[in-house]
């Protein structure tokens, strides 16, 4: 399938910088293919009136850290700036990271993190956030060895470094300290991602309490989300294109309760819904999981769990837009998203939001 099939044009100006106040303000698009009338413009606030009792969210509790770093190379001569995102944990004091620019950096060489608004020479309380640079892969990726680990890295960590804001936000203002609040969901619990699951973004506890009251009931499953949820798709075919793995869990008792929700499941977020899928037999019936998970949905996919799904507005030419077309077919989805744009949607992180049901074909 070619990949331009999934490119739009977006203005500029529809990229939200900044989430809306209060959360559940955001504007939602409802979408529900094979019915009349295809699209319906709501607020997230409605969504308890969209639904029926019995239908179960499905949250992702993720945390996201504050993981771009920034220090400068340690050494003889010149000491270059360096940019570090921390990607993934591999023990209890080693980080993957993406880091810009890689060509400044090789084996051996050592690292010095500062804290914002700090010089590079700054030291934390334990003597300063020096990781040494153990492996180096391709694309800027390296494995950073620091000198201590566990929660003691983790505090430091906490205090040096800044939430990493999408690409598409951090291009046009810098990160601040608001980020630290609104780029966490109101179930963030479970630390390890480097970017917010954003549909939960807009829910509020004055929202869960309405879904509750209308017996909308609520499971939660962790997705730690990776850098790759950022990427496009530079293959001029689908079929060319590597998904990153994300570390997720399914417990043993939010399976077996939606197993026997009497109502649909309703995916918070394409990590949920990805999750979700993952863990589901070919029969819908969903099993407890933890490990990764690498599921690349494209049109064509045959959905197992998810009935319903609630997102924000994706990128042109990337993964999450190929999902949600597979989720309403590709001719409602490009419709909806015209609509959206003609209309005044706010995109990506921050923005708006979709309601969307699967199309019945």
């Amino acid at each position: 399938m070619r990949t331009d099939l999934f490119d739009f044009d977006l203005p500029q100006d529809r990229i939200a910088l900044r989430p809306a106040s209060p959360r559940d303000a955001a504007r939602l698009l409802v979408v529900r293919p094979g019915a009349a009338p295809l699209l319906e413009d709501r607020s997230v606030r409605d969504l308890p009136g969209l639904l029926v009792a019995g239908d179960r969210l499905v949250v992702n509790d993720t945390r996201v850290i504050p993981a771009q770093l920034r220090g400068r190379r340690l050494g003889s001569g010149a000491e270059p700036r360096i940019e570090a995102t921390l990607t993934r944990r591999l023990d209890a004091s080693r980080w993957q990271a993406l880091v810009k620019p890689a060509r400044k950096l090789k084996p051996g060489d050592t690292v010095r993190f500062a804290a914002e608004g700090q010089g590079e020479s700054a030291v934390c309380l334990l003597g300063g956030l020096d990781a040494a640079v153990e492996a180096k892969g391709e694309a800027g990726e390296v494995t950073l060895a620091f000198a201590f680990g566990g929660a003691v890295l983790d505090e430091a960590i906490a205090a040096h470094g800044m939430v990493p804001l999408p690409p598409y936000i951090a291009s046009r203002r810098p990160p601040d300290g608001r980020d630290r609040t609104d780029y966490q969901t109101l179930f963030a619990r479970r630390e390890g991602a480097v970017a917010a699951p954003t549909a939960g973004l807009h829910f509020t506890e004055a929202l869960m309490q309405d879904l509750a009251a209308r017996g909308i009931g609520r499971e939660t499953v962790t997705l730690h989300v990776g850098p790759g949820t950022f990427l496009p798709v530079k293959s001029d075919d689908v079929g060319g294109h590597r998904m990153h793995g994300e570390w997720g869990e399914v417990t043993a008792a939010a399976a077996a309760a939606l197993n026997a929700a009497h109502g649909r499941i309703v995916a918070v977020g394409s990590t949920s819904l990805r999750l979700i899928e993952s863990a589901a037999h070919e029969d819908g019936t969903i099993a407890p999981f933890a490990g990764e998970t690498a599921l690349f949905i494209t049109p064509g996919y045959r959905f197992r769990a998810v009935d319903v799904l609630v997102t924000n507005f994706h990128l042109p030419r990337s993964t999450l837009f190929m999902l949600v077309a597979a989720f309403c077919g590709l001719p409602a989805i490009r419709r909806a998203y015209a609509h959206a744009v003609e209309s005044g949607y706010r995109f990506y992180s921050y923005g708006d939001a979709c309601l969307l049901f699967r199309n019945p074909g």
